[in-house]
């Protein structure tokens, strides 16, 4: 239908009616009882053009149908996904829901011609989706035709829902006000006029001031208080009464008579000036709150912590606070010492960061990233000072969080754990070499715990038996033990874990050819420093040939019992040597003396160290812990006067527990200071370093041993390192060969070959083609574990790019199409992403579909964890998200997780080439990184890979 013309004199009341008069015009009217628009009567006109050129919201219902028109200044009121457009339509269809409300409105209007009118009426209808409840003021009048006779209905309205609403609001809250003014946990008065008339006191407030309802009420609060007018308060009243001021006092400290007595209270309290209607102050409202037990305590805290920090510099732990929104770093006068500066330096985060050695990165990195996950952060590592030495570091700290629970801030500390670290590496290679003295043995060595359970078998046994650690611990250490000896086996085994006595038993072993050998058996309980049993040692011994040869039984009884008894406590020294560098790791004694040298507090530590629990030493002298000839030579008074003198006094030597056993002691005595410089105590911080000096004995002992065996470890690395050459070069020549001699042969002896022969030699080839690329890959593979780590920063396009290049080729041969969108620069192991995206492509090419053109799409973009649907991601933490899709042959959704395990393969080899550890390859390699890789496809549709990398902070 053509457009009528804006122009024409009968359709300029159309003219700038905005988006409403453009749906007017637009509006197909043919079939409307309206009829054409150019035909419409001229009161419709004029009530249409007076209706659209208003800014106030109208809406107009015309005729019989009560046909709708709006202007736009109503258009907002419909919402979204509502009734507009409704121009044209009939009155009773768009407003179905409330015509029972609104029809007999207007069928009142226009039978009477008498308007009506509603303020702040509900009138709820469909808009934005739903029914809305709305509030509406508006008025219906009647609109009249040419002969003056009301034949439509104008709707003025204006929505008035916030309103209404925000009046409900304020009423509750004003009722609300009262009643929890009253119920208020806090002191609230409300005073009226210059007079400070007492217009309400709650429960609280009349608690705090010591007076009943009657004694304040409708009076002034100076007069029913008194005492007040003599501290101030007043003069504070008429500040904020006259010049509209806040005052605010914490912790103010008042007397009030009360409980028949002035007591002096301390309170935190604010006055606020309190408006009339026309903005002039009429009253002051106090809030306040009694905090005399909080002020008694803080004080009581203040001292206390006084004591802390003297303690904390003694344990010479360095404290810091990390802002983790903006990286800050306030840290203590300790701490910079810790990294060699003195307490004027600067130490920033960064700064701080730059210190760790490059090999130490990924372990912070690693430790803050689990820190973001538990709250806790936990790590050492090794740090550079300025003088180029190596010092151990132990940081730990605790991450506190917002209320969106995002992590803010941390506070922690870090300690110098170097001479720690140097002694438990130590004893780490003393253990070492035990576990390898133990493999190396011929005798069978198991442990069990408290239970009974066998936990650890060294190499002989599984020599011995031919089982693997799967089968002993699915069926169970007895199924080696002859069929005749198994009751009795057990049930002295029982008995020796209910009555804690040593097993000592003789039964036979099936060896792994099926024969049976004679064993002598027996376990001795380790016990802790209570007599609980922690563990059993246990030895098996071959005796077969004691029982073949009864003339030489016992002798070789004697010598293999006093073997076995040399084995157990080896082994028991060895494993109380583990426990107890365990246990000990930063166990310090740390207790407060006074200046005469009597203990004034005790901590767990203390109690671990000197045996004393603490109502059984404070109040003594400290000297209880000397020995008599160092009490005789009165080394502690000297000690203590040593550190009067010197602020410090460091000594190490022997000294006495409760029980009388000596314990070879590191001492830090220093002087405590008051503000007067006065010597009015010490901290005493004593480490037990008897472990350092057996270490050192056990370490002397077994140096003679440990050169032997270190001698047979260079001869097993010299073959591994053979095993490693042959596995590179030598296995894969004779694989060259034989490829080189078959091709020759089905090439120049083809015609003297049967069609059996030629397929044999055939699949001679295609077999060797496939052990070499098995043994590829498995070097491949190998070298994920072993290659260097050297992280550099590199754009993905470029690696892309080279592995392009590298498979110009194949991908022409498979005439596959590459596209490569966004890109990430990453911290990366250059060689090991070079080699991840050589796989995957390789893969996309080799399961391409045969006859359609392959399409792979690389993408990568930065993201938060929280964006993506993945667990094992890190909301807070940023990732790139690298994505390799192509439209190959795809596989089962259940085979996502196996086709990353090794020589998994879910084609048959002569379908699809390929060993079946590539994309085992690629797991290595995200694995290397701390990421996250998985699989997703369709069979016939293709495969898609997701590897989201960690983009660490700072």
């Amino acid at each position: 239908m053509m457009k009528p013309n804006v122009h024409n004199n009968n359709l300029r009341f159309l003219s700038g009616g905005g988006e409403t008069g453009e749906l007017i015009l637009n509006n197909d009217w043919t079939n409307s009882p309206l009829g054409n628009i150019e035909t419409w009567p001229e009161s419709l006109c004029t009530t249409l053009g007076i209706m659209l050129h208003s800014a106030f919201p109208m809406f107009l219902f015309w005729g019989e149908d009560l046909t709708c028109f709006y202007n736009d200044a109503f258009r907002p009121s419909l919402g979204i996904n509502g009734k507009h457009p409704a121009i044209g339509k009939k009155g009773e269809e768009v407003w179905a829901e409330i015509w029972d409300f609104i029809g007999p409105m207007i069928n009142g209007v226009m039978t009477t011609a008498n308007p009506v009118w509603f303020e702040d009426q509900l009138v709820p209808f469909y808009r934005n989706g739903k029914i809305e409840d709305i509030y509406w003021t508006f008025s219906y009048s009647a609109a009249y035709n040419s002969d003056g006779k009301a034949n439509g209905v104008v709707v003025t309205c204006t929505e008035t829902t916030k309103t209404v609403l925000t009046k409900k609001k304020l009423e509750e809250s004003e009722r609300n006000l009262r009643s929890m003014i009253k119920q208020a946990p806090v002191s609230i008065g409300i005073f009226r006029g210059k007079d400070y008339i007492t217009e309400m006191a709650n429960a609280r407030a009349l608690e705090l001031w010591g007076r009943k309802e009657e004694d304040v009420l409708n009076k002034p609060i100076l007069e029913a208080i008194p005492e007040l007018k003599e501290q101030g308060i007043k003069e504070l009243l008429d500040d904020v009464y006259k010049n509209g001021r806040m005052f605010s006092a914490p912790e103010l400290p008042v007397q009030i008579f009360r409980n028949g007595k002035m007591e002096k209270a301390y309170i935190n309290f604010t006055y606020e000036p309190m408006y009339d209607p026309e903005g002039n102050i009429d009253g002051i409202m106090t809030v306040g709150t009694e905090v005399t037990d909080q002020v008694a305590a803080h004080k009581k805290v203040e001292k206390n912590e006084e004591k802390l920090n003297v303690v904390i510099d003694a344990s010479e732990l360095g404290t810091f606070e990390l802002d983790l929104t903006s990286d800050a770093l306030v840290c203590s006068k300790r701490f910079k010492e810790i990294f060699g500066y003195d307490n004027a330096k600067e130490v920033n985060h960064t700064f701080f960061l730059s210190h760790l050695l490059p090999d130490d990165i990924a372990v912070r990195d690693k430790a803050f990233l689990n820190a973001l996950k538990t709250g806790i952060l936990a790590y050492q590592s090794r740090i550079r000072i300025d003088n180029n030495s190596i010092r151990w570091i132990e940081v730990k700290g605790k991450i506190f969080y917002d209320e969106d629970r995002k992590p803010t801030w941390m506070i922690g500390t870090c300690g110098d754990i170097t001479l720690e670290k140097q002694n438990r590496r130590d004893l780490e290679e003393s253990e070492k070499k035990f576990r390898l003295l133990a493999d190396s043995m011929p005798q069978h060595i198991w442990t069990a715990d408290t239970s009974g359970n066998l936990n650890y078998f060294n190499q002989s046994v599984f020599d011995y038996s031919g089982l693997t650690l799967q089968q002993i611990n699915e069926g169970g250490w007895i199924q080696i033990v002859h069929p005749d000896d198994k009751e009795k086996n057990i049930a002295a085994w029982l008995e020796s874990i209910h009555t804690g006595k040593d097993f000592l038993f003789e039964h036979r072993f099936r060896k792994y050819d099926g024969t049976y050998r004679w064993q002598l058996s027996r376990a001795l309980s380790q016990k802790d420093e209570q007599g609980n049993i922690d563990m059993w040692v246990g030895t098996s011994t071959d005796i077969q040939e004691q029982k073949d040869f009864a003339s030489e039984l016992e002798k070789q009884v004697g010598e293999r019992t006093a073997e076995l008894i040399k084995v157990n406590k080896t082994l028991k020294e060895s494993e109380e040597r583990y426990h107890l560098m365990v246990a000990e790791v930063q166990d310090y004694a740390i207790l407060y003396l006074d200046r005469q040298g009597i203990v004034q507090n005790w901590n767990i530590g203390a109690e671990k160290i000197k045996g004393y629990k603490a109502e059984e030493i404070i109040g003594k002298s400290f000297s209880n812990f000397y020995t008599d000839a160092d009490r005789k030579n009165q080394l502690p008074q000297k000690l203590l006067k040593l550190a009067e003198q010197n602020a410090r006094a460091v000594q190490e030597g022997w000294r006495v527990k409760k029980d009388g056993s000596l314990f070879w002691a590191s001492v830090v005595i220093t002087a405590v200071h008051n503000n007067a410089n006065e010597v009015i105590g010490f901290s005493k911080v004593t480490h037990d370093l008897t472990y350092k000096k057996e270490a050192d004995d056990i370490l002397m002992e077994k140096k003679i041993e440990l050169e032997q065996k270190n001698s047979e470890l260079e001869k097993m690395n010299k073959e591994l390192q053979s095993f490693a050459y042959i596995s590179s070069h030598d296995l894969q020549e004779p694989l060259r060969k034989i490829q080189t001699f078959a091709s020759r042969i089905i090439e120049k002896e083809k015609d003297n070959l049967s069609e059996s022969g030629i397929d044999l030699f055939s699949r001679m080839q295609r077999s060797a083609e496939r052990m070499q690329a098995l043994i590829d890959d498995l070097l491949a593979y190998s070298r994920t574990h072993t290659l260097e780590r050297d992280f550099e920063k590199v754009n993905m396009n470029d690696i892309i790019q080279k592995v392009i290049l590298d498979l110009k080729e194949e991908i022409q041969q498979k005439d596959a199409t590459i596209h490569t969108k966004k890109t990430c620069e990453l911290n990366i192991i250059p060689f090991q992403f070079q080699q991840l995206f050589y796989n995957l492509i390789s893969n996309s090419l080799k399961f391409s579909k045969p006859g359609i053109t392959l399409i792979l799409t690389i993408n990568s973009e930065y993201e938060k964890g929280e964006n993506f649907k993945n667990e094992g991601l890190i909301d807070e933490l940023n990732y790139c998200h690298i994505s390799v899709e192509d439209n190959g042959i795809g596989f089962e959704p259940q085979y996502a997780q196996r086709i990353f395990e090794l020589f998994q393969r879910l084609h048959g080899k002569e379908q699809y080439a390929g060993t079946g550890i590539g994309l085992a390859i690629v797991k290595k390699i995200v694995d290397n990184h701390d990421g996250i890789i998985t699989a997703s496809g369709e069979p016939g549709k293709g495969a898609r890979f997701d590897i989201f990398i960690p983009v660490m902070k700072g």
